[in-house]
């Protein structure tokens, strides 16, 4: 009755001279990341001749597709508190089974993709059970889906499978033109299709704000009635969802299978995500934000190509130094955070 009668003078409120809005603190890690982004953009184009054009950008897309679309299924999984440490063994199992239907048995890649699809979801459906069902911590669960994925790889080929099908050169070489000599793979629009459907589900359907429930207080969105068993499951399903659709995209990239792919994706994946702004503690978060993450780590490698001079692995060493301060970020947003 009280938040009736206050919501009238709001307007008024806002409105009075001397007061200024406040910027929400919440949106602060988020602000960080695009903030970074852009002014690494910016230093590139005052240290490097054409650095600053439309092909470099749109190459960041082309080049981190698939971590993309593994990272916006990580985030549905961060958010609501949970983890999931399988997404490159999926991948490399996706490549695998991909290659090997493909070239081994003549399979035609309409009936393989989507196969591998759905083996992918219900790789992440089986691991979202037991965490759900058996109350598992999800770091153990999908540890094990880890070593499973990448065991099962071994069990296919221990060696690299070539993928010489048209279909799959075909669309690898592929280009969509969007002038001033610029263009951008099918693959990179697949991601971005994935991240459009994404901050839709994330934001505009009751799935969603479920995710956003748990990752606040489980709890509390039992209380509130909302459907936390099966939303806890459906978020270890898209997640493997979106790690099989990027392990497809790795295969357009690649053109291979091989059980080595994908190494240590999971870690760029929740990299990221954090770096997007998406809290680990859960419930705050957005997937636009998880794009930006991707790219930061993306325009990092640019900037070191670029250079020439400097080692791959100071990659690494950038990415650990902005994680490390990411994570002080977080935690000033937490510290800062209004209790209720």
């Amino acid at each position: 009755m009280s938040a009736v009668m206050e919501e009238p003078n709001a307007p008024a409120r806002a409105a009075a001279p001397g007061r200024r809005a406040r910027f929400n603190p919440k949106y602060l890690p988020l602000a960080a990341t695009v903030s970074l982004f852009v002014a690494m953009g910016a230093l590139g184009s005052v240290l490097y001749d054409g650095f600053f054009s439309a092909q470099v950008f749109l190459n960041l897309l082309i080049d981190n597709a698939f971590l993309i679309v593994v990272a916006v299924g990580m985030t549905f999984v961060i958010l609501s508190g949970g983890i999931d440490l399988s997404v490159g063994s999926v991948i490399a199992l996706t490549t695998m089974v991909s290659a090997s239907l493909v070239e081994k048995h003549g399979w035609n890649p309409a009936a393989v993709i989507p196969l591998v699809l759905l083996m992918g979801t219900a790789f992440g459906c089986v691991m979202g059970v037991l965490i759900e069902r058996f109350r598992l911590q999800p770091f153990i669960v999908t540890l094990a889906g880890m070593f499973l994925a990448r065991g099962l790889c071994y069990l296919i080929s221990i060696d690299s499978i070539s993928i010489t099908n048209e279909f799959y050169s075909s669309v690898s070489q592929l280009r969509i033109p969007l002038g001033a000599d610029a263009s951008l793979s099918i693959s990179a629009v697949i991601a971005l299709l994935v991240l459009l459907a994404a901050v839709f589900v994330a934001h505009c359907t009751p799935f969603g704000r479920t995710v956003y429930a748990i990752g606040g207080s489980e709890h509390s969105a039992m209380l509130m009635g909302l459907p936390v068993r099966s939303t806890l499951v459906g978020v270890y399903a898209l997640s493997g969802f979106c790690s099989a659709l990027a392990g497809v995209i790795f295969t357009f990239y690649m053109l291979s299978g091989y059980g080595l792919h994908a190494m240590g994706l999971e870690l760029d994946a929740i990299a990221a995500v954090v770096i997007g702004g998406t809290l680990l503690t859960g419930g705050v978060g957005y997937v636009a934000g998880t794009l930006f993450g991707v790219l930061t780590l993306g325009i990092i490698q640019t900037l070191i190509a670029f250079d020439g001079s400097l080692s791959s692995w100071w990659t690494r060493i950038v990415v650990g130094a902005l994680l490390f301060f990411f994570c002080l970020l977080q935690r000033f947003f937490t510290a800062r955070a209004p209790r209720r």
